[in-house]
């Protein structure tokens, strides 16, 4: 079996089976996961991330889940610098790394690289954090509008870092960085998947919208039974205030709003997480579309999947 520089990347909007078809992937070629979900990095938030559990991540060796701390996160630089050598240490055990989750940006930075960016100054840090505070993320779109019309349509308005980020790049440079961004792209030989000659299948999975609502809602009414409410109120007693950047996400977010009586019920709760996750997986939906990947129905197609993978590892 031949397996030097494989990678298998499952990715797909959240809900779709990616974990389930990740560790079995695992199982089968004796490969080693990493995660790109921004979420699962954090080791406080377990429930609200559908995070495979204990005995699921014992299965196989996993690489970036529970290495950070909501108090001190990381963004897409951080995660290429901490996921390329852990990439590079197992294709030299000749082992095949499974990549697996639905940040996009993320699994991007890690393949192609990230464009070149100043990081925002201390000042300018503080403008932005007393905007965004006391007016929201609208001020940032409408910045990015009149200023960065690229940006403005590529983010999705629940992007609030990266609109955020968008904005404060155009305050230090005065330039688009829509720009910076094509720069960046009009150079492949710098991309690492090319540097470092990773053999790579793309995975996606996808389930049909109407079958999807449903997992969406169930899993939604599982998180509650499990005790997300709980998990939320026991950050908040460990001394989380609710403005950490992780707990700004779906589940999470909203949950906070229910402790604080902006949503009145339980009911409402589950019904406000499940359509903002319907949302976020129209978001998904559409950034992966721009990018080239083999489509699978999780409910349905597994049998070619696995037939795709294997043939893949054999080559």
């Amino acid at each position: 079996m031949k397996t030097k520089n494989k990678i298998i990347i499952v990715s797909g909007p959240t809900a779709t089976g990616k974990t389930s078809l990740a560790l079995k992937l695992a199982k089968d070629f004796q490969a080693e996961i990493l995660n790109f979900d921004s979420l699962l990095f954090y080791k406080e938030l377990n429930i609200g991330t559908a995070k495979p559990t204990p005995q699921e991540l014992a299965q196989t060796m996993h690489h970036m889940v529970n290495t950070h701390s909501i108090f001190n996160p990381i963004n897409a630089a951080d995660f290429i610098q901490l996921a390329t050598p852990l990439i590079q240490e197992t294709h030299k055990k000749g082992k095949t790394i499974i990549l697996v989750g639905g940040s996009g940006f993320y699994l991007q930075a890690l393949l192609k690289g990230m464009y070149n960016s100043p990081t925002t100054s201390e000042k300018l840090r503080q403008r932005s954090d007393q905007l965004y505070k006391t007016q929201g993320i609208g001020p940032f779109r409408d910045i990015l509008k009149q200023n960065d019309f690229s940006s403005f349509e590529r983010y999705h308005e629940n992007d609030h870092y990266r609109i955020r980020r968008a904005v404060e790049h155009f305050w230090m440079t005065g330039q688009e960085f829509s720009k910076s961004r094509q720069e960046k792209n009009l150079d492949p030989t710098n991309y690492p998947y090319i540097k470092y000659q990773w053999d790579m299948l793309h995975l996606h999975l996808d389930i049909p919208k109407d079958q999807h609502w449903d997992i969406i809602l169930e899993r939604t009414n599982q998180m509650i039974k499990m005790g997300l409410i709980q998990e939320v109120q026991e950050l908040l007693k460990n001394g989380a205030t609710g403005n950490e950047k992780p707990l700004q996400s779906i589940g999470y977010k909203e949950t906070l709003a229910f402790l604080k009586g902006e949503i009145k019920d339980e009911t409402s709760l589950i019904e406000r997480i499940s359509i903002n996750t319907r949302q976020l997986a129209k978001a998904q939906r559409t950034w992966f579309k721009k990018h080239k990947k083999l489509c699978y129905n999780a409910l349905k197609d597994i049998d070619e999947i696995h037939e795709v993978s294997h043939n893949f590892i054999k080559s």
